[in-house]
């Protein structure tokens, strides 16, 4: 489906709405519209011809994108997203690296993708310990575990061996689960492959521009043939325990080698990243996949047909001390990552402190400066503490998140196997202590999360309520008296917008607790409860330990439950989504270049065929005026980067609730940066509108918060991008009204005059001669 082409002068507003899940005619503001270009899934709307008002401000001819669907758009793919949620996580953080150059920058892309890896290899673990150790070690050998479970006795009495190999197959079905989850083939995020501008990797325009599908493809087999060789090593160890032969240990040598190799090449990245690696890299990754997947049927069966007995022990023998290794290695990469990004952005702070700051200038009142000291430097890191680490900070909740859910999963088997285990004398079945120490992390944790919290809100807002009170009595210096609490709810509207820079301190203290006792669970195979050694450390009694893990048990499963709940609404209530949806459309804007398990890159169609698009529309003679709000702002940054010259001398950008550089130039420094912002500017040659709100939580200015009347603070082109808006427009009920006007802070506006007059402000632009 097309549109008619235009006249010469034509201009065409083309909206992409942010992580709303906005229909098409809410949108438009218009109440009928009809699909021009696209599929369900992302297509271009326009107002139905034949209706009144069918054109936007200054004659504009209204279209809209509408992407909802494509990282959300059906029940399966939500869902899927809550049971990827670690792995969408962790493929965040490579993105949230500083930006570097040489050897620093190679190294936080080999530490993302090998704490990636572990990530899958915990998750096998985590399988495991369900079918290996719970059912097939402890419960199956235990009959009062085996009465009144069918689904169990029918593998009591047989050789432990064919019950291992047996119940190994659920931890390779769930392996295939997630390599089937991140390989399903799906039209809705096939790359649409863009013309290369020469942009290099540092910049927005990386995102739907590079070809992920041969990355995603070799890491995809790195990360299956490890999580097979850790399964294979488990059963092994286990093997080997009660007694080594030649088989044994040989195929346990070719497992290892398996793992290691498959370390080696994601350490390896440019033969992973760059096209050069051809058809040699894709063999080489899918035959360390077959590999794994052969010595893995070979274990099974060695497995099951060895004669040789097999010794009594609590547990399955190695696999607590798998765990252990692995949750250690993980706080090492953790650490690591942590001392790369650290030593990043102190290199680049150092380089950038003789160049100047936006913070030196500012006007006598103080609210322009504290809105800079708000927002990024010149250096493009965002001032706070996630600057340049936002990489650690997220890999260890993606890391966290993952522990807390492989525990909560083996701790919820083992309490339902072990309901009629124990009679009689026999040895409880419970998980691994590992285990228990990771659900005693998150309770410390999260508990101190929550005390922080109250903390920094009291702390604050002092501060931040001296500043919404200021804004606010310049905006309303006339209110009436009457208008007195409607003042009070503006001023704490202002406060809490501005809490989003706080959450930063919030998510390094969450980051810092969990890297620091992710080392615990080591104590678990030195058999050390948590509740002994707080009874130790501290004189607390160890019931009083074991009450708080229950908690902390407990608190997990609403974690999940939470999820599952906001992933089932976020896909059913278009309203539900605005809050929930947006950890899910912004953790899946970025192509899977850590994690090939995360949800598929949305991103790799919405860009180009946002570019294809608007191409085709400036074709036609038309001038297009580009208006996204929120996370579509983004959108339409990336897209812009990607145009070729002719296209942009044709292109005007009105952003609105932007998050550009309040929150992706803090948390994406490498990719959103100055040096981005303005590029973006000089390509459509400055016809740019920021509007931004003080009340809203999201989003901001991105040049120059001067307030109107004022002159900006930033010289030159810059400062005349960024519109300040009162908000509400006023505080005392307009004439033939009831109630003051609305709020708005973070919701779109189409429909404010004051968004008009800035659609007629670049529409004119676009139609001036030249």
């Amino acid at each position: 489906m097309t549109s008619a082409p235009g006249t010469s002068d034509d201009v065409v507003e083309l909206r992409v709405h942010g992580v709303s899940g906005a229909g098409a005619e809410q949108v438009l503001d218009r109440p009928h519209s009809h699909q021009v270009a696209g599929d369900a899934n992302g297509g271009f709307y326009r107002p139905r011809p034949g209706y009144p008002d069918a054109e936007g401000p200054a004659g504009v001819t209204l279209e809209a994108y509408r992407w909802s669907d494509l990282p959300s758009g059906t029940l399966v793919r939500t869902l899927s997203l809550v049971f990827l949620l670690p792995f969408m996580l962790c493929n965040v953080a490579i993105w949230m690296r500083p930006a570097s150059r040489g050897t620093s920058g190679a190294g936080l892309k080999a530490v993302c993708r090998l704490l990636a890896l572990t990530l899958t290899m915990l998750y096998v673990l985590a399988a495991m310990g369900v079918a290996l150790d719970l059912i097939a070690w402890r419960c199956i050998p235990n009959p009062h575990c085996l009465t009144g479970r069918p689904w169990l006795s029918w593998l009591g009495g047989r050789s432990p061996g064919l019950t291992l190999a047996v119940l190994a197959l659920l931890p390779a079905a769930a392996l295939g689960l997630v390599w089937r989850l991140g390989a399903r083939p799906g039209r809705n995020f096939d790359a649409v492959h863009a013309p290369t501008t020469g942009s290099g990797p540092h910049h927005l325009s990386a995102v739907g521009q590079w070809d992920s599908a041969p990355v995603v493809g070799r890491l995809r087999s790195l990360h299956v043939a490890a999580g097979f060789a850790t399964l294979s090593i488990g059963l092994l160890a286990a093997r080997i325990d009660s007694g080594a032969s030649v088989l044994s240990v040989t195929l346990a040598v070719l497992s290892g080698g398996v793992l290691l190799a498959c370390v080696a090449l994601l350490c390896a990245h440019p033969w992973i990243d760059t096209a050069d690696a051809g058809r040699s890299g894709d063999r080489l990754s899918g035959g360390l996949r077959t590999a794994g997947c052969v010595l893995t049927v070979l274990v099974l069966v060695a497995v099951a047909v060895d004669p040789m007995p097999w010794r009594v022990h609590n547990g399955l023998p190695g696999y607590s001390a798998m765990v252990g290794l692995l949750v250690l290695s993980q706080a090492i990469l953790l650490l690591a990552l942590g001392a790369v990004a650290f030593a990043c952005r102190s290199h680049l702070r150092s380089t950038a402190s003789g160049s100047g700051s936006l913070d030196d200038a500012g006007p006598d009142d103080g609210l322009e400066s504290d809105e800079l000291r708000r927002g990024p430097g010149r250096d493009g890191l965002g001032a706070g503490p996630l600057q340049g680490l936002g990489a650690p900070v997220i890999a260890a909740t993606a890391t966290g998140l993952a522990l807390a859910l492989s525990a909560e999963l083996v701790y919820r088997v083992a309490d339902l196997l072990n309901r009629r285990a124990s009679a009689d004398g026999e040895r409880a079945i419970g998980p691994p202590l590992g285990y228990k120490w990771a659900i005693f992390v998150f309770l410390v944790a999260a508990a101190t999360v929550l005390l922080g919290a109250v903390i920094l809100t009291l702390a604050s807002r002092r501060a931040r309520m001296r500043t919404a009170r200021a804004t606010v009595a310049r905006d309303f210096p006339a209110a009436p008296p009457a208008a007195g609490y409607r003042l009070r709810q503006v001023e704490r509207a202002v406060a809490k917008a501005r809490f989003t820079e706080r959450l930063e301190i919030l998510a390094v203290v969450y980051a810092c607790v969990v890297g620091v006792g992710m080392p615990t669970s080591l104590l678990g195979m030195l058999e050390l409860s948590p509740g002994d050694a707080v009874e130790r450390l501290t004189g607390i009694p160890t019931e009083a330990t074991s009450f708080g893990i229950q908690v902390g048990s407990f608190l997990i499963g609403v974690v999940v439950v939470a999820l599952l709940v906001g992933g089932i609404f976020a896909y059913r209530t278009a309203e539900f989504r605005r809050y929930v949806g947006v950890l899910w459309d912004l953790g899946t804007f970025w192509p899977r270049a850590a994690h090939p398990f995360a949800p598929p890159c949305y991103a790799e169609r919405a860009v180009p065929e946002l570019s294809r698009r608007i191409t085709y529309l400036t074709e036609q003679g038309h001038g297009v005026l580009l208006s996204g709000h929120s996370h579509g702002a983004v959108l339409l940054a990336a897209t812009v980067l990607q145009l070729p010259p002719q296209v942009c001398g044709r292109l005007a950008l009105l952003t609105y609730g932007s998050p550009l550089r309040r929150l992706y130039s803090r948390l994406f420094p490498a990719y959103v940066d100055e040096e981005v912002l303005h590029e973006v500017g000089n390509r459509v040659n400055w016809r740019w509108v920021n509007l931004w709100r003080d009340t809203d939580p999201i989003g901001g200015w991105v040049f120059s918060p001067h307030r109107p009347g004022r002159q900006p603070v930033t010289p030159g082109p810059p400062g005349t991008v960024d519109r300040r808006l009162r908000d509400p427009w006023d505080v005392v009920p307009s004439p033939g009204d009831s109630v003051p006007p609305p709020i708005i802070g973070h919701w779109p506006g189409e429909s404010d005059p004051r968004f008009e007059a800035a659609v007629v402000d670049l529409a004119g632009r676009l139609r001036e001669p030249g």
